[in-house]
């Protein structure tokens, strides 16, 4: 199907805002009003300028307050509308938006709705137009879809259509499942818009926290498949109010808005891209880093050992268990410090995996390798984190194990003494620029296959962080997504790897006695967890001695200790028992206080 997006759903100019709706792949644009009258192009001028961007300008609006009012309010709205006729027919649109009105002056009078509605219809076929009428939510008179087809129909004009859109009925909980009654050919426009569920007043809702389908909790799918039964034969737009996305860059918010229509119409049933492939484990870490000893000093405490280096590039391989990570001290890392810039995921089909990502506007990354090397696809997360689809020890496939030569190692202090070691990485958490928390969720859902999990806050002692855990089916990927409240505060929001084990309080020793920092946690911390849960005997003094947390759920117990942080990486040693599925959030807030405390904050 077509796509379309409202110019209010992207920042910047309206040049900028038509460029960058293009760039995403959108074959058409609804030209909103505010932006026309803030530009200093001509009618005529975004006309031609949306032709050189193969774009079309599917509709025009909003066009308020103009039925049901008083004979001299309606005579002026008549005046007023002959003008926009005018201008849409220089702009190139031929559908105009007509809300229904909030005007004080209006009247719950649905023939006098519909009389005059069928008089403008008739001025807008004059020109060539047509209009589309909308129940807005707060309607003063008119708020859901059925309402205002009714009083479409009573009018009974061919000029005169419905516009439906996903928030204002989604919103109201009014039941899409009715849309079927409706003629295809007389809904002239479906605008599109999810949001997150919450009680408050719908104007300052759709206002301010409208998100593109499949980021929010409406089942936005659920209604257009109702759309789709009627024969609705126009496009899928999107008309998203949102304060993020207002003051974001427009091409990155412009290409997650297209990836949720490709989404929304492969779930659908209207287009069958590639299928997703989903990650079944991880195969490595990669960090970049301008200096090695640190980050070796670390790795070594928490017992791995270099075991291999690249046989082109200056990337060591460190390993544990299954847990493997990768040392790169190339040029990069000089320019941005220590961080985690990559992650390796064992896929059972990397071709199909990086087919899906080009599919959903994730292209594979150019990267140069060496004739020998093994041909790995990546693509970009929207932090900027490369994921690689990778094949370990499996004959069929390529393997990037391959291009490491092994080296002499001693075996960490940590690794190969019994338990306490480290069997394989639990997690990983990205934290993510601050306006690409719900595109992030997005990414990792459309293009890897992974299931988000609800969203969770967390408080921080300078504000609120968001986190959200995208998984596979069995755990064995998790990916932890957070924007904190401290966005420029990249140490305290740093990215960190999760590395489990099944005896954490033997790790901690062992780190420890290697030289290892672990992150202080206040003795108050301690004292709250002996009023909430009982231990045995010594067990929570243990504990206390070595900085670790604990969290309980209904199906286990969590155990969890921070090491201190590397430029912008910390490690967390994890233990889970009994199926524990969560990531210890109810420590957080001790968490992000502590490593305030220790960098000054």
């Amino acid at each position: 199907m077509r796509t379309s997006i409202a110019t209010v759903s992207l920042s910047g100019s309206l040049t900028e805002k038509l460029t960058a709706a293009s760039r995403a792949g959108f074959d058409g644009v609804e030209i909103f009003e505010n932006d026309l009258l803030a530009s200093p192009l001509t009618p005529e001028e975004v006309r031609a300028r949306c032709a050189d961007l193969g774009l079309t300008v599917d509709l025009y609006q909003p066009m308020r307050d103009m039925e049901a009012v008083p004979g001299e309010v309606f005579a002026a709205n008549l005046r007023r509308a002959r003008h926009k006729f005018e201008l849409m027919g220089r702009l190139g649109a031929d559908t105009v938006l007509v809300c229904s009105s909030v005007h004080p002056l209006a009247v719950d009078d649905d023939a006098l709705a519909a009389e005059q509605l069928r008089e403008l219809a008739a001025l807008a076929e004059e020109f060539g137009m047509r209009v589309a009428y909308e129940a807005l939510a707060w309607g003063r008179h008119v708020s859901t879809y059925d309402h205002a087809w009714n009083i479409v129909e009573a009018a009974d004009h061919p000029a005169l259509g419905t516009c439906l859109d996903s928030f204002h009925i989604l919103s109201r909980g009014s039941d899409p499942k009715g849309i079927e009654d409706i003629p295809g050919e007389k809904i002239f426009f479906l605008q599109l818009a999810d949001a997150p569920l919450l009680a408050m007043d719908v104007l300052q809702w759709s206002r301010h926290y409208r998100c593109f389908p499949g980021q929010g909790g409406f089942d936005v799918a659920d209604l257009v498949r109702s759309v789709l039964r009627t024969g609705y034969a126009g496009p899928l737009s999107l008309e998203v109010f949102n304060d993020v996305y207002r003051q974001a860059e427009a091409g990155a918010t412009a290409v997650d808005a297209h990836r949720s229509l490709l989404l929304l119409q492969e779930t659908v049933g209207v287009t069958t891209p590639p299928e997703p492939v989903v990650p079944t484990g991880v195969a490595f870490a990669e960090l970049l880093t301008p200096d090695a000893e640190p980050v070796a000093a670390l790795l070594g405490a928490l017992g791995f050992a270099r075991t291999a280096r690249h046989r082109s590039k200056p990337v060591d391989l460190w390993e544990q268990g299954e847990a493997r990570l990768l040392v790169n001290t190339g040029p990069a890392g000089r320019r941005d410090g220590t961080g985690l810039a990559a992650i390796g995921l064992e896929s059972p089909d990397p071709v199909g995996a990086a087919l899906r990502a080009e599919a959903l506007l994730a292209p594979v990354l150019p990267r140069r390798r060496a004739a020998q090397d093994a041909p790995l696809d990546a693509v970009a997360a929207p932090d900027g984190t490369e994921l690689f689809f990778c094949a370990t020890d499996r004959p069929e496939l390529p393997n990037w194990r391959a291009d490491f030569e092994d080296v002499p190692h001693e075996t960490g202090a940590g690794a190969g003494a019994g338990g306490g070691g480290v069997r394989r990485i639990d997690h990983l958490a990205l934290a993510q620029p601050w306006h690409q928390f719900d595109e992030a969720a997005l990414f990792h859902r459309s293009v890897l296959g992974l299931h988000a999990q609800e969203s969770v806050d967390v408080a921080d002692p300078y504000g609120l962080m968001r986190s959200r855990a995208v998984t596979n089916a069995d755990g064995s990927v998790r990916i932890a997504l957070s924007v904190g409240a401290a966005p420029t505060d990249d140490t305290v929001h740093a990215q960190h790897i999760a590395l489990a084990t099944d005896d954490v309080v033997t790790a901690v020793r062992r780190f420890r006695e290697a030289g290892g920092r672990v992150l202080p946690i206040p003795a108050n911390y301690y004292d709250d967890l002996a009023a909430r849960f009982e231990f045995a005997d010594g067990e929570l003094e243990t504990y206390r001695e070595l900085g670790i947390l604990y969290d309980r759920d209904t199906y286990g117990e969590f155990r969890h200790c921070y090491t201190r942080t590397v430029g912008r990486v910390f490690f967390e040693l994890v233990q889970r028992d009994g199926g524990y599925r969560g990531y210890g959030a109810q420590n957080a807030p001790v968490r992000l206080a502590a490593q305030h405390a220790v960098t000054g904050g």
